[in-house]
């Protein structure tokens, strides 16, 4: 195994740190800290020693490492003075397993598998069978036209403290977690539940509570219930109460959240830390559903939750059998759809199943070679003036706000001319050429943003979007931004938190929207981050339409590529290997 290895400045501090009292073979002991420091930095919980054992570590700036076989490397890492065994308490952690862990993250992980063991353990005693039976067969019936999955999923989630319902997007995840707000709500006493729902993002969170507004009233149940489904949908860090100052919340375990039930929504997004500030803050006999895609791209911080538990609910015999329920039947793509097919093919990692789709779907997908830098404005001037024509056309910012959902330009890349950034300067110079947007200052009518940070005093969260518009009764540009409630609301623009243009986001901030078409931007030569998850994530944000930018090799080589994050999460609930 050959691992290349470019070590940042806090790789090094932390190995300086870690094995100041080293002896033996500091230069390896040392390169081994700095790759757990890498490994975090890039979403591991874990460095597994086995893996990099016997393999050759390539620097850019010195000569290549051998590393030392297993038994060798396990035996010299132990007797660093700042490694100890778990449930000691050292700065570093080494399992039986060969994983070392920076003793945070180790915790993270140990609090999170138990509180998922215990809750998954044990059944909520409560529920009435009879009524809980009549409740499904009036709101997910199995007369030919519900979904037996969906079914299963909803009754899943009534009887256990801990569940889980994965599934692509259109496979119905918001519908049957609507019903299962209903089936809790038509309970015996059920109207006094107290309920929670989150999201990871702002965006996230807005577009549930939509959602729910928008399906509760087609419901066959009284209006009652109807009138009790919450659509209030808060962030998670909002629901745990951040303290100012401090990177710790107010409601943990020793003063825990006062829900009956909390729900959470695209939690692919949520990582480890968070996960499990999260079900430590829940009170013991609470109620814990999850609902995302195990396929999407993960949080960009350390952990793969979602994707963990999903794969640990596959084991026979696992702590978290029966929890997780996978839905598999689309309603938005039906067989034969292109966007649908393509995320089939990608998912399975067809690449060459994949290639063959384009150019036979109608041109609902399509796959073109990348432009050369010279010819970015040309190749890109179709899509946004078509794109964005429209919302800068619009004459009142709901309306503008509405119209500019409708496409989008997705990116694998932050930076450079295929990037985030690149692509926004070259749709504002097109857009600008057009005669459509007036560059006459930092804000400018049309200009979208892309909110970057959490600011809880003017109720705007990391992944919302808006748009500088002029205020319909005084002229003023204004940040207009969708509200829950369907109506627009605004800010002066010199209140705005930390922000960015939107014409054009990468793929990872894209996630938890959905635009009517999108173009996906691929870089022309192959990267370590293009992967199967970045691919299947860009292409189902498309509900009518997805255009690919890529070589052939690059996407194929994608289609391949998996992220593979190392933690010992999986093994600890599928119970094949103790975490200790």
């Amino acid at each position: 195994m050959v691992i290349d290895f470019l070590e940042r400045p806090i790789d090094r501090q932390a190995s300086d740190f870690l094995c100041r009292r080293a002896s033996g073979d500091i230069e390896m002991l040392g390169t081994v800290v700095s790759l757990l420091s890498q490994s975090v930095g890039q979403g591991s919980i874990c460095l597994d020693l086995t893996e990099i054992a016997g393999g050759v570590v390539r620097f850019q700036e010195r000569s290549d490492m051998v590393m030392p076989e297993r038994d060798t490397l396990l035996s010299m890492v132990r007797s660093l003075p700042s490694v100890g065994r778990p449930g000691e308490h050292c700065p570093l952690v080494l399992d039986n397993e060969g994983r070392l862990y920076l003793y945070r993250y180790f915790r993270y992980q140990e609090t999170l598998s138990e509180q998922i063991r215990s809750r998954a353990s044990s059944r909520l005693e409560e529920i009435d069978g009879s009524s809980l039976c009549e409740s499904l067969d009036r709101l997910l019936p199995t007369d030919g036209k519900g979904d037996q999955r969906q079914r299963e999923a909803a009754s899943s989630a009534l009887m256990r403290r801990f569940s889980v319902i994965s599934g692509g997007p259109g496979t119905g995840k918001t519908s049957t977690v609507v019903r299962i707000l209903a089936l809790l709500l038509e309970q015996p006493g059920g109207l006094r539940q107290r309920i929670a729902m989150a999201a990871p993002t702002g965006k996230a969170a807005a577009r549930l509570s939509s959602s729910i507004v928008a399906i509760r009233e087609s419901l066959p149940c009284a209006d009652e219930v109807k009138g009790a489904i919450p659509d209030a949908v808060t962030t998670i860090h909002r629901l745990l109460g951040p303290l100012p100052g401090a990177a710790r919340f107010r409601h943990t375990a020793q003063n825990p959240l006062p829900y009956d039930t909390v729900i959470v929504d695209e939690a692919s997004m949520v990582d480890l830390p968070l996960m499990t500030a999260l079900i430590s803050a829940l009170l013991p006999d609470a109620r814990l559903v999850l609902l995302g895609d195990k396929e999407q791209l993960a949080s960009v911080a350390a952990g793969a939750v979602l994707g963990d538990i999903c794969r640990a609910g596959e084991s026979a015999g696992s702590a978290v059998e029966g929890c997780v329920t996978v839905l598999e039947k689309n309603y938005r793509f039906s067989e034969g759809s292109g966007i649908g097919e393509l995320s089939r093919a990608v998912n399975a990692g067809e690449e060459h199943m994949a290639l063959s789709l384009f150019g036979q779907t109608g041109g609902t997908i399509s796959l073109e070679p990348s432009p050369m830098v010279e010819h970015i404005r040309t190749r890109l001037s179709g899509f946004v003036l078509d794109g964005y024509r429209q919302y800068l056309e619009a004459k009142e910012p709901l309306e503008a706000l509405q119209r500019f959902e409708r496409f989008r330009i997705l990116c694998a890349l932050r930076e450079g001319p295929w990037g985030a950034s690149g692509m926004n300067q070259a749709a504002e110079a097109l857009l600008a050429g057009a005669a459509l947007i007036r560059r006459d200052g930092v804000f400018y009518r049309g200009r979208p943003l892309l909110i970057t940070e959490n600011d809880y005093s003017h109720r705007l969260f990391n992944g919302d979007t808006g748009i500088i518009f002029p205020d319909p009764e005084t002229g003023l540009l204004r940040a207009f931004f969708a509200a829950p409630d369907g109506s627009a609301r605004s800010i002066p623009p010199e209140f705005l938190p930390h922000h960015e243009t939107a014409f054009a986001m990468t793929v990872h901030k894209s996630q938890g929207s959905e635009f009517q078409r999108v173009l996906l931007v691929l870089p022309p030569e192959d990267k370590a981050l293009l992967t199967r998850e970045l691919i299947y994530t860009g292409i189902t944000r498309g509900k009518e339409s997805i255009a690919i930018w890529g070589d052939e090799k690059v996407f194929t080589s994608a289609v391949r590529r998996r992220i593979e994050r190392r933690s010992g999460l999986r093994e600890a609930l599928a119970g094949a290997r103790p975490i200790s």
